[in-house]
């Protein structure tokens, strides 16, 4: 069979810390603007339902293809990362496999920090992008409504993230634990993306530090974000190599495809803790050659074992019964879907049928019943009706072949809802 005659089927294609360090997820980072370029070339190719997530822990692509190779040669185009490597570090999951994949991101089973529910906003923004594109499809957003609701299910009635641990969190938890009077020690905070904000809010929350400086690229949306929060300062971005060169603390969480931290923006001799929550990495790592610099990156926070976590694994069980449920809700819409139709088709047949027979007996006999034999004939067909659909569901069926056996025996055209 050709690749053009192939069906479609929903693939999930990428890489995640699973399996990739940060050197190499930030290379198959994908920018926003590529994302948008990405999506766009998708859209001209045919391919219906996709949308695209990266973050510092993952980058994924989620759609439809004949093959999982038209999503991953989107990915390698539109990220600086080679088929080579994406081999090496790769996930690819198919169906059903893809599904389940979806709602343990969502629900935390599947974060670095188990329980971590900042990839929520993240899954959310990237939907909403192929929303906006043009790029999604009723399968695919009633696959998202499900997952989302699985997430605020499993964040509202479970305890897996009991305890507050994120990559933000872990951040401030490894000030604690490896600072000494870290609360009189300035800490500089550089970027105010959800990961800066969130960060901000745990010093301001978890310490008693009273030292913190902002610095954003847009000045705006440092001084919107002071006004919201007392306890900080906020410094213009054209003084950002000062400002690090009086902080004892830098936390980077920029944006950047390149380096936005180098060796020039730091004095030598000083005692400095740089910790980068960017990805890809946004500090050059030549700064560890300086002395008196410790640079620390995601994924060495990652490794911050939190007294919480035994807690958290014990709700997993509980937190797979939740997403079940809404397996099985996806299940039988995507079954709706596929019978409905089928159904409906034969009940049209049955009726052309009996509508065929009863003008045939009508004008052989005109003493003929016409009443009584549409109330009996219309039970019947009642009846065929409801024991296909109980065939249809039953979990031994193959509800495609059954739906193309009825279509070729009556001769008729099943379209999906």
């Amino acid at each position: 069979m050709s690749q053009e005659n192939l069906p479609t089927k929903l693939y999930n294609v990428g890489l995640s810390y699973k399996k990739a360090d940060v050197q190499v997820r930030g290379a198959f980072s994908v920018t926003k603007e590529n994302q948008k370029l990405l999506l766009k070339e998708a859209k001209e190719k045919g391919i219906d339902g996709i949308f695209i997530l990266s973050t510092c822990n993952r980058t994924e692509i989620t759609g439809f293809a004949k093959h999982p190779f038209e999503l991953i040669s989107l990915l390698i185009k539109y990220s600086k990362g080679t088929v080579e490597e994406f081999i090496n570090v790769s996930n690819v999951y198919k169906n059903n496999d893809a599904i389940t994949h979806l709602f343990n991101i969502a629900t935390g089973l599947d974060s670095q920090i188990l329980g971590d529910y900042e990839i929520v906003g993240q899954l959310r923004e990237s939907f909403k992008l192929a929303k906006k594109t043009g790029t999604t499809n009723a399968y695919l957003e009633r696959l998202m409504n499900l997952v989302l609701q699985a997430s605020k299910d499993v964040k509202n009635n479970t305890k897996l993230s009991s305890g507050t641990t994120s990559v933000s969190y872990a951040a401030i938890q490894y000030i604690v634990e490896n600072v000494e009077n870290y609360n009189n020690k300035k800490i500089l905070i550089y970027g105010l993306g959800e990961i800066g904000k969130n960060t901000c809010k745990n010093v301001l929350e978890y310490t008693s530090n009273k030292n913190v400086t902002l610095v954003n690229r847009t000045l705006e949306k440092a001084i919107d974000f002071e006004l919201t929060h007392k306890d900080v300062t906020v410094a213009d971005f054209s003084n950002l190599t000062n400002e690090i060169h009086n902080t004892d603390i830098l936390i980077v969480s920029t944006g950047s495809s390149t380096h936005t931290v180098t060796s020039e923006n730091l004095k030598e001799g000083n005692e400095l803790l740089i910790i980068d929550l960017s990805m890809p990495e946004n500090v050059d790592i030549d700064v560890k050659k300086m002395n008196g610099v410790s640079l620390i990156n995601v994924d060495e926070l990652s490794k911050i074992t939190d007294k919480t976590i035994e807690t958290r694994k014990a709700q997993i069980p509980l937190a797979e019964k939740i997403i079940k449920k809404y397996r099985d809700e996806f299940n039988d819409w995507i079954s709706h879907r596929k019978y409905v139709p089928a159904v409906n088709a034969l009940k049209e047949s049955l009726m052309a049928i009996q509508q065929d027979e009863i003008n045939f007996y009508s004008k052989k006999n005109k003493d003929f019943n016409v009443e009584d034999a549409e109330f009996v004939t219309n039970r019947m067909i009642q009846k065929i009706t409801t024991q296909f659909v109980k065939h249809l569901k039953d979990q031994e069926t193959s509800v495609d072949q059954s739906i193309s056996v009825i279509s070729k025996i009556f001769n008729t055209e099943i379209t999906e809802i």
